[in-house]
């Protein structure tokens, strides 16, 4: 996740204050919205109509998810408005940590997921997944560092910040296994993206692993403290996810066809232009339902 300063919280780490994080994103003005849609909204779920949904995200991913002042801005938070729209639900975003979203949605307390998940095996153990973008796992580094990064071994010999429950930061374990006795590599992970990014800014990791779209967006508003190393690896989708019930299944099928709907009138692609991830798109065939309840 990127680094817009939480709630207007300045961290600093080992004495170095947040330069890089305090500007906003550069999108057009005015939130691009959806209308209400009758065959989709018959989609939704009794238990679910005529309710505000309550959404989880972490807003520390930009330009994913992030705080602008007291608002929660970035493409999946349009996108979403836009599925509540498209469905007749109003939203609710509420901004959370991200390791515990998918427990939330275990215990009922939201209704949906919204936080750049990748769709994972295991993570569908626990929640349904509804596919809607693709993205990759980069990496970013001080701009004046010499380090390369040519895949995960890289990493070997160095140290790596990461978002706690995190799909990089289980990458990163995984690869520390296999460093070598000579060639240890350090994990250090963090309760949120802005922390990890201090942590490489103030020079207590050399290597910051996060998404693809995010890493290039971190290192293109850092005013040239940061750059993207090497290339995105392990393409994957993200997922909205949801509730592993029979409602939450429902939910997820009226999310599904929510975003067909969004993708065929152009507000998908207009939402995804708007925050310059347009190449991340997915065809409206791989908007798949994953992980559900038969």
């Amino acid at each position: 996740m990127q680094r817009f300063i939480r709630v207007r919280q300045m961290l600093a780490v080992g004495g170095v204050a947040a330069l890089v994080l305090a500007g906003s994103v550069t999108a057009s003005a005015g939130t691009i919205t959806g209308k209400r849609n009758a065959a989709d909204a018959a989609l939704v779920p009794a238990s679910y109509k005529g309710k505000t949904l309550q959404v989880a995200t972490d807003a520390t991913y930009p330009p994913d998810e992030s705080i602008k002042g007291t608002t929660m801005i970035g493409f999946d938070v349009d996108l979403m408005k836009a599925i509540g729209a498209t469905l007749g639900l109003k939203v609710n975003e509420n901004n959370v940590s991200f390791d515990s979203i998918i427990g939330g949605i275990d215990s009922g307390r939201y209704a949906v997921g919204n936080s750049s998940f990748t769709d994972t095996k295991q993570r569908e153990k626990s929640v349904n997944f509804v596919d809607y973008f693709q993205a990759g796992e980069g990496v970013y580094a001080l701009k004046a560092s010499t380090v390369k990064f040519t895949g995960l071994k890289s990493f070997c010999g160095q140290s790596v910040a990461v978002e706690t429950g995190t799909v990089e930061e289980s990458d990163a374990n995984t690869t520390a296994k296999t460093c070598p006795a000579n060639k240890k590599m350090t994990v250090t992970s963090f309760t949120t993206q802005t922390e990890a990014n201090l942590a490489v800014q103030a020079g207590h990791a050399t290597f910051g692993f996060v998404d693809s779209q995010i890493a290039g967006f971190i290192a293109s508003t850092s005013s040239g403290v940061f750059k993207v190393v090497g290339s995105a690896i392990q393409v994957a989708p993200y997922g909205i996810a949801t509730n592993k019930t029979a409602s939450g299944k429902g939910l997820s099928k009226a999310i599904q066809a929510a975003l067909k709907t969004l993708i065929a009138n152009g507000t998908y692609h207009a939402i995804l232009a708007k925050w310059g991830v347009g190449g991340g798109a997915l065809g409206s065939g791989k908007i798949i339902l994953n992980g559900a309840i038969s």
